[in-house]
C-alpha cells in the first residue's frame, strides 16, 4: 500500500471531518524556512456535516490564478445552512494555498504544479504532500468531486463545465448529468493534452463523480464568470441529493474535443493576433491566430490555421507568445447534447 511504502501524512487537519455540524479550519503542514523555522502552510477548509447522505468535494485554487472557484467557495463556506445538507460538503477554496497566495500557476514553494502531481507521496514536496493528502483523506470521503478552473493568467475560455470521456460508461453518464445541472452556458466532452498526475484522474480512478469547469481567464475574474460558479456548485449539490432545493436550470449548449486536432500550438516566438473572437464560428482550416514577428519589420507572420471546424473554445491571453504556447482550442457543437 502506497502508506506503508512512503508513510504517514504529514497533513493534519484542525477540525475533526468527520464530526457534525460546522467547521471551519485548515490543513497544516509543517514548513520549515528562513522566516519561520517551524512554519507551517496553512490551507482553508471547511466542513458541513448533517445526517446521512453522500459527501461532496469542492475546489478551487488547483492553480493559483484561477479566481472563479475560490471566490465561488469562500462564499459558500461563510453563506451555506447546513440545515439544508443531507450528507457533507467539504470545501477547500484554495488547493494549492502558497501559488493562490502568490498569484502564480504553480507553486512558489517548490514551482509545482498542483493539478500535475497527483497522487502526490508524503515524503516529497510541499505540493506533493498536500496532493498525497487529497488522495488519502478527502477523496475516498468524497461521493462527487467539482473542482473549479479558469484559464489563469495565460488562457481564456467560453464558460464551461465539464467532464471526461471514461472507460466506465456508467460512471461517464453520473458525470455528464452532473455536468448538466450545473448548467453552464457550454457543457464540454473534454479531451485533456496530458492527464497524467492530474487530480483529475486520481479522483476518476477511484470511481468518483468528477466536474471540472474552465469558467474564462486573464488572470481575473467577471461578474458573469463568477455568478456562473456560484450557480453551478449549488446546482451539483441539489442534483447529487446533499442540499435541499430545486436545480436552478440554465440553458447549456455541449461541445465535444474529439481530438488532438482541437489544440493549436505556436511554433515562433512573436506578438499574437488573434482572428477569431470566443465563441465565434471556425472553419476547417481558417486563420485563427497570427503571429508577427517583433524583431525586425518587414517579416510577414505566421499563421495558425485551424484543423477541424467548430468554434473557438479557448485562446491564448497575453500578447506575446513562445514556441510552444497554446494558442487556440477548436471544439465542436454538438446540439443533441451529450
Amino acid at each position: 500500500m502506497r502508506s506503508e511504502i512512503f508513510g504517514p501524512s504529514p497533513v493534519t487537519p484542525t477540525i475533526d471531518l468527520d464530526r457534525h455540524g460546522v467547521q471551519h479550519g485548515f490543513l497544516r503542514l509543517p514548513y520549515s524556512r528562513d522566516e519561520s523555522a517551524w512554519g507551517s502552510v496553512m490551507t482553508p477548509i471547511a466542513v458541513f456535516r448533517n445526517g446521512e447522505g453522500p459527501t461532496a468535494l469542492l475546489t478551487g485554487g488547483n492553480h493559483g490564478d484561477e479566481y472563479e472557484g475560490p471566490i465561488a467557495l469562500f462564499d459558500l463556506a461563510r453563506t451555506l445552512d447546513v440545515g439544508s445538507v443531507s450528507g457533507a460538503v467539504i470545501i477547500v477554496p484554495a488547493m494549492n494555498y502558497p501559488a493562490f497566495r502568490a498569484g502564480t500557476r504553480t507553486s512558489p514553494i517548490d514551482k509545482g504544479n498542483m493539478n500535475r502531481s497527483y497522487p502526490g507521496r508524503p515524503d516529497g514536496t510541499v505540493t506533493q504532500k498536500i496532493a498525497d493528502y487529497f488522495t488519502r483523506e478527502l477523496l475516498p470521503r468524497s461521493d462527487v468531486v467539482l473542482d473549479f478552473h479558469s484559464g489563469g493568467k495565460t488562457l481564456d475560455f467560453v464558460p464551461f463545465a465539464a467532464a471526461h470521456i471514461l472507460p466506465d460508461k456508467a460512471q461517464e453518464a453520473k458525470g455528464f448529468d452532473a455536468v448538466k445541472a450545473f448548467s453552464a452556458p457550454w457543457s464540454m466532452r473534454m479531451l485533456e493534452i496530458d492527464a497524467v498526475g492530474m487530480y483529475d484522474t486520481t479522483a476518476e480512478e477511484m470511481g468518483k463523480v468528477f466536474v471540472t469547469t474552465e469558467l474564462g481567464g486573464g488572470g481575473t475574474a467577471r461578474a458573469q464568470t463568477v455568478a456562473i460558479a456560484k450557480r453551478g456548485v449549488m446546482n451539483v449539490l441539489r442534483h447529487a441529493g446533499i442540499v435541499s432545493g430545486e436545480i436552478e436550470h440554465r440553458e447549456t449548449h455541449w461541445l465535444d474535443m474529439p481530438s488532438g486536432d482541437c489544440f493549436a500550438f505556436a511554433e515562433d516566438d512573436g506578438m499574437i493576433e488573434t482572428m477569431v473572437d470566443l465563441g465565434d464560428p471556425v472553419k476547417d482550416g481558417q486563420v485563427i491566430a497570427r503571429i508577427h514577428s517583433i524583431g525586425r519589420t518587414g517579416t510577414a507572420p505566421a499563421e495558425i490555421r485551424a484543423k477541424l471546424a467548430g468554434l473557438l473554445a479557448a485562446r491564448h491571453f497575453p500578447g506575446l507568445v513562445k514556441p510552444g504556447d497554446c494558442v487556440a482550442v477548436v471544439a465542436v457543437r454538438q446540439e443533441a447534447g451529450n
